[in-house]
């Protein structure tokens, strides 16, 4: 027993130390400074509280927030042009989009003035970059990157938390994916945003608006957190298939760019300059172990008919990197030419 006290007594002091090292908010300090009292009192009395467990994830999640950390902004118009350009090709009216709230973003900055950037809805098929975007932003503006997923989403509080008095108590999406970016002004990307569960897409819709409203999320209530948190300088971003089941209340607060289907030839140069060199180094090649002859990259890009996005193509370039990578190392070969010859004996699925 005596073991036992001691070990509960170190346990209160290090939650009380991580109390005094945190930047918490005054009241939320005060806060969690009487719940560890209490449960010290109880302790005393009692010895092991079953509070314990509950308070000490409480304050762990609490001093794990970023309350005032931020990441400085990027806000340089050609490292974005240049990020931009790197990872994606074409798409120049996005690009520009981008480029032009960087430059409000700027001068804002310059002013000492707050901006509330639009909140840029990519809506588009499977396939067409839209998540690849998100990363990009955050990548310009050297911000950190977050991805709340939508898809089947079939409970409000997935997002919004679920209360300490709960057996299953924790927090919202949100607030983890704040916790995971480490900063309270990362880019959210909040993703398929209108793939979520039809019974609940009334109360999932109202949480976004108040997410995406700026006049409300300054005091975003996570209902485990249990007190108000600033999300005004996160940078949300939304995607979608299409806008169809997405609430006319959410639309009103998103800008919508429409994200086009590749043609045949973009998809060959996207392939060429971007996906394969990318995949060669991911596969663990050589460099210059792989080359494709020009004359089958049209067989490469519909293997199997057509396809508005790059995931088929992704998987297709995936499949000949990984046939070759077996190759080396069964040591039939080390440099590998695909042609109109032996495509096919490379090509996933056929």
């Amino acid at each position: 027993m005596v073991q036992d006290n001691r070990l509960l007594a170190e346990e209160l002091a290090r939650l009380d130390k991580k109390i005094d090292d945190a930047d918490l908010p005054a009241e939320l300090r005060e806060k969690v400074r009487v719940m560890v009292e209490r449960l010290s009192q109880s302790v005393t009395i009692g010895g092991f509280s079953p509070q314990f467990d509950t308070v000490s994830r409480y304050v762990d999640w609490v001093v794990s927030l970023p309350w005032s950390r931020r990441s400085d902004d990027i806000l340089d118009l050609k490292h974005a042009r240049q990020v931009l350009d790197k990872n994606h090709f074409g798409l120049d009216f996005i690009k520009n989009r981008i480029l032009e709230y960087l430059a409000v973003l700027k001068l804002a900055h310059q002013q000492k003035k707050t901006y509330h950037a639009p909140i840029l809805c990519l809506v588009g098929l499977v396939g067409t970059g839209k998540t690849t975007l998100g990363y990009s932003f955050a990548e310009t503006l050297g911000r950190k990157f977050a991805r709340i997923p939508f898809g089947g989403l079939s409970d409000p509080m997935q997002l919004r938390g679920r209360p300490k008095s709960l057996p299953d108590a924790e927090p919202g999406q949100i607030i983890k994916s704040l916790r995971r970016a480490g900063t309270k002004n990362p880019v959210i990307l909040l993703d398929e945003i209108d793939r979520v569960a039809e019974d609940s897409r009334g109360d999932i819709m109202g949480v976004l608006v108040e997410l995406l409203d700026p006049e409300q999320n300054s005091a975003f209530w996570d209902h485990y957190i249990d007190y108000p948190f600033d999300l005004s300088q996160v940078l949300f971003v939304g995607t979608a298939n299409n806008t169809a089941n997405i609430a006319s209340a959410v639309l009103d607060r998103l800008e919508v760019i429409s994200m086009p289907s590749y043609s045949d030839e973009e998809k060959i140069k996207i392939g060429k300059d971007y996906i394969l060199p990318r995949t060669i180094t991911a596969s663990g090649l050589p460099a210059g172990a792989l080359a494709i002859d020009e004359k089958v990259w049209p067989k490469i890009v519909r293997p199997l008919g057509f396809d508005a996005g790059m995931r088929s193509l992704e998987r297709t370039i995936d499949g000949i990197c990984r046939r070759a990578a077996r190759e080396i190392v069964e040591g039939k070969a080390k440099e590998f030419f695909i042609s109109g010859d032996n495509v096919d004996n490379y090509l996933p699925n056929l």
